[in-house]
């Protein structure tokens, strides 16, 4: 049987081509299993699913080397796995992923049997050699590194370099991990969750497959700035493949902006703000941007600080740490988390202020490694040289300033030692979120057992005092926090010494204020929020049919409304053959000529086809364009018969020896002694602009500017020539890289209206009526022609063709992929016109 993806890209050539498909009885979907009923009413599924797609899965796992037996339980620390809390109640939440352990071949099948049974696990098994390529190698010594801000300028320092096998093997686990998902996969009624730079190519994958699937990705690291991205090689693939997911997540705006601003230079593809929402318009969809950092799972915590055994290790700690202001910092031992700017803050603390040492005491616990390599091996000697020489320095008979952890600790031995602790010292250099503020917070708020083990009375004021990076993601979300900047050791010092001397009763404010957001904005808040968002963005789908476009990891799947056509040369010839008055109205630029055609003279070959067209006494072919009559005069003379509408409609010649007609607006063009000089200040101040005169209109272009500058300093523009021209008769628009003020009631919608009614006033009232145009001025067209079709007090138009250029949402009900289409059907209607093909080099004419 045929699947849903293939019948919509068979329905999008035309509307009669495959009528057989309509008697399908029932379609298939990707997996090979019918979607369905009798009725056509879609897959029984009893519970909504949710399937979550992550690096690993929400498992540890040891093997028994007695029994050589395995044994598995959840990880109740995993993110993935906390996130369930926030889905609607009854969900089926399904995971993909790898194990935290090794499973040797023979033992997989077993291993697989038992976490899809027991775990709703389904686990991705990779070979040492695609394992050391995809992880190790592009996620760990490639991207990530990058992602924080680090260039691989020498081997030696900001990992590897761009290696394609290492590329290629990041795709060929991103496979991997999408045939697993298709082993579990309902398209039409799952939504997919991915996480995280591992695997971002992999919504690519499953959107070929599946294109209707609910389709989030959530980026738990920072996305650079575009000057770090565009740096990778593949940059556009991973793009687009991300653009293939219906929301987008990012813990902070600064992160979401660096990817919109990669967007826009990269792909030319701008965002827009609408009521709240961040949307991208790609590809006749609109891709959400969510813009939400991560909680913590409140009960689980809480849960550890009631347990005896948190509170008994806290008491111990109180005693051990008795007359000293202890400062915590738990940190993965890692070359990002400025463990060695800290020790060295410490060190400047005690140095400025030697009163304190002996009271005071940085205690570090350092989280085991993600990743293996000799950048790690140099973070611990390096942290570890400088605790021992503060250490050696400032330390004494019982008394240590930094006590460096480096043994794996439990959740309810960290959590002790947040409770003991004045202050907690989060100095990153960079990191996506870090989400150990958030357990220190709520760690000091206490709980019933650790405050009677602690001393603490119910009504004591509950303290704490945060220093943070500025760059990390929980920042901008700990308004009270102390913010520093890593790098300036001094500052970090003078934080630390605020933090000690910091009156109670400001601690307690800070406290409260990061406690009530911490605590209502937990683990569960982030997924249902998440979750709604999706939901939200794919509410359309159904609406809408899909069709693929480009190949590999530039593939994309177009969405149109149901009724969007292609254009094909056989439906519009063989209505064009059944017909005696046509209109044919052109856009020009980006319709007939490519927008990046730096010569917009119009080929031999396109004149030629023009000519045959205009030499047929059924049709009135027109030029319909914005730009100014002189160049189009020019570019057109060779063209008797053929009419030119230029300006929007401003001037409006019927044939080459013909008067100009203009339109009934009256021309006062006194407004542009106030637009010009305007226009010449934005223009002084932009890099690559410049303004186009009209006789009838200003334009101020920016195609060549910086696109983000380019993008802003057209908004101020219009905001400041709609304030000064707000009693003239002007409008001023913002279109595709331009602001254009021209007269008001000048445009392409007025052109068509006067066009027909001039032709009925001749008794030639058209039957067949051709327009296309690739933006929005052209739009007006379409709106215009939608009206007079719809409207029964006017002669119907037996055959009416609106067609857009490019895949984009549009008023017009049939589209072209571009130009050389557009020449290849202006030619098929030359053919029909005189019979011999015209003859013409398509590459030649592009």
């Amino acid at each position: 049987m045929i699947t849903q993806s293939c019948k919509d890209s068979l329905d999008m050539i035309s509307v009669n081509d495959f009528r057989g498909l309509e008697r399908i009885p029932a379609v298939m979907n990707e997996l090979g299993c019918e979607v369905g009923d009798e009725h056509g009413q879609g897959p029984v599924v009893s519970k909504q699913r949710r399937i979550v797609v992550a690096n690993q899965l929400p498992i540890r796992g040891y093997r028994n080397e007695g029994t050589k037996g395995w044994f598995f339980e959840f990880d109740k620390d995993s993110l993935v796995l906390q996130l369930k809390d926030g889905f609607p109640a009854n969900t089926e939440v399904w995971y993909v992923g790898m194990l935290k352990v090794d499973v040797e071949k023979e033992d997989q099948e077993e291993v697989a049997q038992l976490m899809f049974h027991k775990f709703r696990c389904v686990p991705v098994f990779l070979t040492v050699d695609q394992k050391n390529k995809y992880y190790h190698g592009f996620c760990k010594h490639y991207l990530w590194p990058l992602f924080h801000y680090m260039l691989p300028l020498s081997p030696s320092h900001g990992g590897v370099r761009f290696d394609k096998s290492l590329w290629e093997g990041y795709i060929v686990a991103n496979q991997l991990f999408a045939n697993k998902v298709a082993e579990i996969l309902w398209p039409d009624k799952d939504s997919v969750w991915v996480h995280d730079y591992h695997l971002m190519v992999l919504p690519s994958i499953l959107r070929n497959r599946y294109t209707r699937v609910k389709l989030g990705f959530f980026l738990h690291s920072p996305f650079p700035s575009s000057e770090i991205y565009r740096t990778i090689p593949v940059r556009e693939q991973i793009l687009r493949s991300l653009l293939n997911c219906d929301l987008i997540g990012f813990h902070t705006f600064d992160y979401a902006r660096h990817f919109l601003s990669c967007c826009s230079r990269l792909l030319g593809i701008d965002y827009q703000c609408k009521r709240g929402y961040i949307g991208l318009d790609y590809c006749g969809k609109t891709i959400n941007i969510k813009i939400l950092p991560v909680g913590i799972h409140m009960g689980q915590l809480e849960s550890d600080l009631n347990m005896e055994q948190t509170a008994t290790l806290a008491k111990q700690l109180k005693e051990k740490f008795e007359g000293k202001v202890v400062m915590v910092g738990v940190d993965d031992l890692d070359m990002f988390k400025g463990i060695s700017l800290k020790f060295s803050a410490m060190g400047r603390l005690l140095e400025m202020h030697p009163e304190l040492i002996g009271s005071v005491v940085l205690v570090q616990i350092a989280n085991p490694a993600r990743s293996r390599g000799k950048d790690v091996q140099e973070v611990r000697f390096e942290t570890s040289v400088i605790a021992q020489q503060i250490n050696n320095k400032y330390g004494k008979e019982g008394y240590e300033p930094i006590v460096f952890i480096n043994d794996p600790l439990s959740a309810l031995e960290k959590a002790a030692y947040y409770a003991i602790s004045e202050c907690c010292v989060v100095n990153a250099v960079r990191d996506g979120m870090n989400l150990v503020s958030y357990k220190y917070t709520v760690c000091r708020q206490g709980s019933p057992v650790l405050d009677k083990a602690l001393g603490i009375n119910e009504s004591d004021q509950r303290k704490s005092f945060l220093i943070v990076s500025e760059f990390i993601g929980c920042s901008p979300s700990l308004s009270g926090a102390y913010r520093v900047n890593p790098w300036d050791v001094n500052a970090v010092a003078d934080a630390m010494y605020v933090g000690i001397h910091m009156k109670d009763e400001e601690k307690h404010l800070r406290h409260e204020k990061h406690y009530n957001y911490i605590s209502s904005h937990d683990v569960a808040f982030w997924a249902r929020s998440f979750d709604q968002d999706l939901d939200r963005a794919c509410k359309e789908h159904h609406l809408k049919r899909y069709y693929n476009v480009g190949f590999g990891l530039n593939f994309r799947a177009a969405a149109v409304g149901k009724n969007f056509r292609m254009l094909t040369v056989e439906t519009i010839v063989a209505a064009y053959n059944n017909t005696n008055s046509r209109l044919i109205l052109l856009d020009y630029d980006g319709t007939m000529k490519p927008k990046s055609a730096v010569d917009k003279t119009p080929r031999n070959e396109v004149i030629s086809i023009l000519n045959c067209l205009c030499s047929d006494p059924k049709n009135i072919v027109f030029i319909v364009s914005g730009r100014g009559r002189d160049p189009l005069s020019k570019w057109f003379f060779p063209c008797e018969k053929l009419g030119i509408s230029a300006e929007h409609g401003y001037f409006t010649r019927w044939t080459r020896d013909s008067q100009w007609e203009t339109c009934s607006v009256a021309m006062d063009c006194d407004w542009k002694k106030t637009v010009e000089p305007v226009m010449e200040v934005y223009t002084a101040t932009t890099d690559g602009s410049f303004i186009e005169h009209k006789e009838t209109a200003l334009v101020w272009h920016y195609q060549d500017a910086d696109p983000d500058f380019g993008g802003c300093q057209a908004k101020e523009l219009l905001d400041h020539l709609e304030s000064v021209l707000a009693n003239e008769p002007v409008v001023v628009k913002r279109g595709r890289q331009i602001v254009e003020v021209k007269p008001q009631g000048v445009s392409k919608g007025v052109v068509v209206e006067d066009l027909i009614s001039s032709m009925r006033s001749k008794g030639k009232s058209p039957d067949f009526l051709f327009c296309i145009g690739d933006d929005r001025s052209d739009e007006d067209m379409f709106e215009t022609v939608a009206r007079l079709v719809d409207n029964p007090s006017l002669p119907p138009i037996a055959e009416v063709f609106a067609c857009t250029v490019g895949h984009k949402p549009s008023k017009a009900k049939y589209y072209l992929d571009d130009t050389p289409d557009v020449i290849e059907l202006l030619q098929g209607l030359a053919t029909a016109s005189v019979g011999p093909r015209v003859t013409h080099t398509l590459e030649e004419d592009i």
